[in-house]
């Protein structure tokens, strides 16, 4: 058998590209698509005619404020992604801390991820807003600036999109403390839901969504203070279904200081109601409605759709 430094010369002759660059894991073909070094030595053992198929771009969207202590670990965590051809768009809503210090080596260093501040703090819904107008993708997916991806979750989630024909998907997630470490419990949901099912409840976690910007276009969503992911999902479902890739491929943090997990029933059951009643339009009657639903589905969701596993 060659050894793996041969291989590594005799690759760059044929697709004409710099040892150097592959060994760093900075090479690039046609179409944008990335190869890291863990990728090549998998093509130069057992297959080396396959490569990972490029399904195009994917837009990250990470608002931050604040969160200096997990930003970097969640960088960290979409640069080991084995699906590579990404921007990962960081809208910062005017951090108090040092953000921008913290992911200052990580901008200098690799040219995809891309770092915007707001002119002053406006809210998460604005935040996302920006970073979606700045999107170039064809594929737009979020990651909350505490949040984690398992690595292959681009790779599986697109390849599973595309294979299809879906625009708009979901999959499952666990759950850590503000540690980093799992707590035991996994979160899923409906295999496939319609526009009343995404009426009826907020089903997917965030930092799981992506949707094909092709098809759905360009979301901008009302500047309502919580909620606005779930305004959002109410949009693209208005044009597409969503469907759950089953497996466990992000990890959501829980219980951080300020997060909308740490509120108590009154306050979301309001949050529940000005979404409705402000982002939807609805009259008072349907915001009532659908906001009892959301709490009767969230019942639901925790008796069949949150497990504990430890």
């Amino acid at each position: 058998m060659r050894p793996l430094w041969l291989n590594a010369v005799c690759f760059c002759f044929i697709h004409r590209i710099n040892c150097y660059d592959v060994l760093n894991g900075t090479a690039c073909f046609q179409k944008n698509v990335f190869v890291s070094y863990s990728d090549f030595k998998f093509l130069s053992k057992d297959n080396k005619n396959k490569r990972m198929k490029n399904f195009g771009l994917v837009s990250i969207i990470t608002p931050t404020w604040a969160c200096a202590p997990f930003i970097c670990e969640t960088i960290r965590s979409i640069l080991a992604q084995t699906y590579q051809n990404w921007e990962l768009l960081i809208q910062d809503d005017c951090s108090t801390d040092n953000t921008l210090e913290v992911i200052r080596p990580y901008l200098d260093t690799d040219s995809r991820i891309k770092y915007e501040c707001n002119p002053k703090n406006s809210g998460a819904a604005i935040t996302r807003n920006n970073a979606l107008r700045r999107a170039k993708g064809r594929w737009i997916a979020f990651l909350d600036s505490d949040d984690l991806w398992m690595p292959e979750k681009l790779e599986h989630q697109l390849k599973f999109m595309v294979e299809n024909d879906y625009a708009f998907s979901y999959t499952r997630y666990e759950e850590m403390d503000e540690k980093s470490r799992v707590t035991g419990v996994l979160i899923t949901g409906p295999k496939h839901i319609t526009r009343l099912g995404m009426y009826s409840f907020c089903w997917l976690g965030c930092l799981t969504v992506m949707y094909n910007r092709e098809k759905v276009g360009l979301l901008q969503i009302e500047d309502i203070k919580k909620n606005n992911d779930y305004a959002m999902w109410l949009k693209v479902c208005q044009k597409e279904d969503c469907y759950l890739l089953d497996e466990c491929l992000a990890k959501y943090r829980r219980g951080r200081v300020g997060s909308v997990s740490t509120h108590g029933y009154a306050t979301m059951i309001k949050w529940h109601y000005k979404l409705w009643y402000e982002a939807m339009k609805m009259n008072p009657i349907s915001s009532l409605f659908w906001t009892g639903m959301n709490l009767v589905c969230g019942v639901f969701k925790k008796i069949h759709y949150v497990k504990k596993y430890l």
